[in-house]
């Protein structure tokens, strides 16, 4: 089954709304390795609407001038995007489709074609909460910034049960930038503070 990964800039305290002014001053070159590497994992992007049109309405014209960003400019041209959208949409950036029918069916359907290797969702925010609750998150990946935005759609909704995520790996830049990837996890046992009393520490 192909891997749905879900890879955001997010604040400290968890706003995953980008703010150029506390994203780009820490974006490096570990942040730009960690971008291509995330991309590199699927041959589909799946896309809300919104960062369909702000990718769509940035992408096409830096690849067409040639700069530093166009080989990865081109890279996003290339590949299959499906946008997620309850209306029709025109879609005028190449290799771009709207998705068929009820959004967990389709990337149901995405996960066990044998000819996708791996969909990864970039940004879009309501994509990834509605996908998390139906347990069809295979990876989150994080890139945390050193920084509280204390505005800003947050990546986790409001709900009645936690989300139990497993580290799979981490890795702290130099700008205070933590790259922070989960799975899902399991709940640990239940326990109180009769049951942690233990490791609470002597004093002195």
């Amino acid at each position: 089954m192909a891997k749905v990964i879900s890879t955001l800039f997010i604040s400290a305290d968890g706003v995953a709304e980008i703010d150029p002014d506390w994203h780009f001053p820490y974006f490096d070159e570990n942040m730009g390795r960690a971008v291509s590497e995330d991309y590199d994992t699927a041959d589909v992007l799946l896309i809300g609407r919104e960062t369909y049109d702000s990718f769509a309405g940035a992408w096409p014209d830096r690849e067409a001038a040639g700069g530093d960003d166009a080989s990865f400019a081109k890279q996003l041209g290339d590949v299959r995007k499906v946008v997620v959208s309850r209306q029709s949409l025109d879609l005028p950036w190449r290799n771009s489709e709207l998705i068929q029918g009820d959004l967990l069916d389709a990337v149901a359907s995405l996960k066990a074609d044998v000819g996708v290797r791996g969909i990864l969702i970039p940004g879009s925010i309501s994509v990834v909460q509605q996908l998390l609750a139906a347990g069809l998150v295979d990876e989150l990946r994080l890139l945390v910034h050193p920084v509280a935005a204390r505005k800003g759609r947050k990546l986790f909704d409001e709900g009645d049960a936690a989300y139990h995520l497993r580290l799979v790996a981490s890795e702290a830049f130099p700008t205070g930038v933590l790259r922070v990837i989960y799975a899902p996890g399991v709940a640990p046992n239940a326990a109180g503070y009769d049951d942690v009393k233990h490791q609470v520490p002597a004093g002195n």
